[in-house]
């Protein structure tokens, strides 16, 4: 079972290691949503300060990633069929290292995303995902996510997200 914690800033090197496997394979398989230059340390330092980053353990080491946010909707997100002032949860820069799939990191950061919504008093989860990450399209739906439209963010320009919804309260 993994362990789930909030990332502190002295996990930020095994982070950004565990990034710099996951975007090489994400690329090779036509996934252009992150680059050498995203996500990065600040953003990941960023995560930190907010108390938003979260990372699971496996064996003791760290595995997996995510930002689960609240209160950031960009307006970019206003494009989904969605209702844009329902005030969620969001998940962002969700990785699981390469080595580490198949061992159930996503789920578990998707679940605890679920429990702070819920603690938060909030309804809603909401996450994107690049057009071309199958991965993730066949995750979200299976884990009770509905599928809630495309967007495009200025800060990916050239990129499509799609965007699904969960309510849970």
């Amino acid at each position: 079972m993994p362990t789930l914690r909030l990332a502190t800033s002295s996990d930020v090197p095994a982070i950004l290691a565990l990034i710099r496997r996951v975007v090489p394979l994400m690329q090779a398989g036509g996934n252009q949503q992150w680059s050498a230059d995203y996500p990065n340390e600040q953003v990941f330092q960023q995560d930190i300060a907010r108390g938003h980053l979260w990372v699971a353990e496996l064996h003791g080491a760290v595995a997996a990633v995510a930002a689960l946010t609240h209160n950031d909707q960009d307006a970019e997100y206003a494009q989904a069929d969605w209702d844009f002032a329902e005030p969620a949860l969001v998940t962002h820069r969700l990785a699981v290292d390469p080595a580490a799939q198949g061992h159930g990191l996503a789920v578990a950061l998707l679940e605890q995303a679920e429990r702070l919504a819920l603690a938060y008093g909030l309804r809603v989860l909401r996450v994107d995902t690049n057009s071309e990450n199958q991965a993730t399209q066949r995750l979200f739906p299976r884990l009770g996510y509905r599928y809630a439209g495309e967007i495009t963010l200025a800060f990916r320009p050239g990129l499509r997200f799609f965007c699904y919804e969960k309510w849970v309260g």
